[in-house]
């Protein structure tokens, strides 16, 4: 059942640039609650080798890390499109 959760969500990655060109790679979409996503976000952060936090529901990681995300999350299952940037 929990598989059928995964596929059945629309997570985007969106990247954006904020003041000072700073870059955000922004993973959005998901339908879990604030400990699963902190956990997914500790693994992403910790295999991109960069910061991040969690807010709003969406993964919020540093710097322009769409592809590497994309490949680590589709290994997990997930579906992703990318948006924004």
């Amino acid at each position: 059942q929990r598989q059928i959760c995964i596929r059945d969500s629309k997570i985007r990655l969106h990247f954006e640039r904020k003041k000072g060109g700073k870059i955000l790679t922004i993973i959005k979409g998901f339908n879990k609650k604030e400990d699963e996503l902190k956990l997914l976000a500790k693994d992403l952060k910790k295999k991109c080798a960069t910061g991040g936090s969690v807010k709003n529901n969406e993964i919020i990681i540093q710097g322009n890390k769409r592809d590497h995300i994309k490949i680590l999350l589709e290994e997990r299952g997930y579906k992703l499109k990318f948006s924004g940037g």
